[in-house]
């Protein structure tokens, strides 16, 4: 037999198409090709495969060996086609014999000793198996995968994952003298840890701000001098959300397990992301040559914190203004596109000048009003805009931080979230946050008060129409957060305190 067929799996963006792995041996001079648009990492298998082999007691073939990666027109990259290619030359030279390989899919990358390491997204692949087997039916095909790889892959219920630690194990199987042992799926961790909401002191409002921002999947701003107190804030944010869904905790763990960055310690765990203000476009959003996910597909499900936003260069932050609107980001390259989901809750802080010290009691601030405009003015309009709740976070009294701390623990506020959060998704389905205009008008109304009072604050502070339908969202939360019946309108008590949030950064 000079010709073997093999199945594995690419990855294009969160999906991963089936891919063919056709090995033929042919007569005449040593060679060894691979073809199917592979890039750099894939091209390199040949040294990795050849050395493979022969570490493992195999003879590799001296003929002329072509590697197929079908279909041709989808970009192969990683090392995952090691395996499959390193099978498909010994079964096509007749130096094992595999008479169920139309029973299994395989992905692996090679050490030169023929021990096999993890590859990146194998919770993609796994998932994409099972979803083209059907809810109501079992994959046809078993997946073989390193053992450091198994964890993750075993996440995805009803999948056959056959872990291997090389090359030698996978061969003994596939010729039926030693079968792989079934991976059992190992116990997840049932509980996530969080920072404790009640270690932040004093604070009230702002820490009402953020359960308001937590029950309604709300973008939350805060500004404020150095020490306030909002990096802290901002880290129990996660902590204040409702218990991460099952298939929530799939499409966050399947983003990770993209970017190779997934454990299974953090399963079920909101992420919080907090990258560097030096951070580019591509590290935010997503990029490269191969597109990856960025920051804000690593906080899918969870929270993204900019801190001192200001300094992100414009047009990283211009960026987000997409994703923030429609939950997901479009990366497109001159030979490659990708979608990732990008449904995370933005929480910003700043400084409320260059020097940090604006309006303190102890008047450190020397800023004129030029540099307090032109450092402001790094946000643009647009980007404000989308930003739910804007909020001042004062400096800490010395009261408050000689007290004995005392405040609400999040468990208590986050219980409090998931009842509001569970009106909302029995509702309309979704987060008040993600409320479409015409379902505003359908589950956000005022009453007379409540309009008038709306009307008076769009006059007074130049609200735009996407502002308007924002403070309407978030006081739906707030009257949520509240007990207010679903059917009954959003009373001026409800707009005022909205509109209080909006209005944050307007002094």
């Amino acid at each position: 037999m000079s010709l073997a067929v093999l199945r594995s799996r690419a990855l294009a963006g969160l999906a991963a198409p089936e891919v063919t792995v056709e090995v033929h041996l042919a007569a005449g001079l040593p060679s060894f090709t691979l073809v199917g648009l592979p890039d750099t990492e894939v091209k390199e298998a040949r040294d990795r495969v050849r050395a493979a082999i022969q570490n493992c007691g195999f003879e590799f073939p001296q003929r002329r060996i072509t590697a197929n990666l079908a279909p041709a027109d989808l970009p192969k990259e990683s090392g995952r086609f090691d395996l499959p290619i390193a099978l498909g030359i010994l079964i096509a030279s007749g130096q094992i014999k595999a008479p169920k390989l139309d029973a299994h899919e395989f992905a692996g990358e090679l050490a030169l000793s023929g021990d096999l390491r993890a590859v990146r997204g194998t919770l993609a692949m796994c998932a994409a198996i099972r979803h083209e087997a059907g809810p109501q039916h079992k994959p046809a095909r078993a997946f073989v995968l390193p053992l450091a790889s198994a964890p993750e892959a075993a996440l995805i219920e009803g999948m056959d994952i056959l872990p291997a630690q090389n090359l030698l194990q996978v061969c003994a199987h596939l010729a039926g003298r030693e079968s792989l042992t079934p991976f059992a799926v190992p116990p997840a961790p049932t509980s996530a840890h969080y920072p404790d909401l009640a270690e932040v002191k004093g604070q009230a409002q702002a820490k009402r701000a953020l359960e308001v921002a937590a029950a309604g999947g709300h973008s939350l701003l805060m500004s404020g001098p150095p020490g306030a107190g909002k990096s802290m804030l901002a880290q129990r944010l996660p902590g204040l959300l409702p218990p991460m869904t099952h298939a929530e905790a799939l499409e966050s763990a399947a983003v990770h397990s993209l970017a190779g960055s997934f454990k299974l310690e953090q399963w079920r765990q909101r992420p919080f992301r907090a990258p560097h203000h030096s951070a580019s476009s591509a590290a935010l959003v997503g990029g490269g040559g191969t597109p990856r996910p960025g920051e804000i597909s690593l906080a899918h499900n969870g929270a993204l914190f900019l801190d001192e936003l200001p300094e992100f260069q414009r047009g990283v932050l211009e960026a987000l203004r997409e994703p923030l609107e429609t939950g997901h980001i479009h990366i497109a390259r001159a030979a490659r596109r990708a979608e990732f989901p990008a449904r995370f809750q933005l929480v910003a802080a700043m400084n409320p000048c260059p020097c940090g010290w604006l309006g303190a009691a102890n008047g450190k601030c020397r800023c004129t009003p030029d540099q307090v405009a032109r450092y402001r003015g790094k946000l643009s309009g647009p980007l404000l805009d989308r930003i739910d709740l804007m909020l001042e976070v004062p400096a800490v009294d010395e009261a408050d931080l000689a007290a004995r701390g005392d405040g609400e623990a999040s468990a208590t506020v986050r219980a409090r979230v998931a009842v509001a959060r569970a009106r909302q998704l029995a509702r309309q389905g979704k987060a008040n946050a993600r409320l479409s205009p015409d379902e505003v008008d359908r589950h956000c109304l005022p009453d007379c008060a409540g309009a008038a009072l709306l009307k008076r604050a769009m006059q007074q502070l130049g609200l735009t129409a996407r502002a308007y339908h924002r403070i309407l969202k978030v006081a739906r939360t707030i009257a949520d957060l509240a007990g207010l019946p679903d059917g009954a309108p959003l009373s001026a008590a409800h707009i005022a305190e909205a509109v209080h949030y909006r209005r944050g950064l307007a002094n």
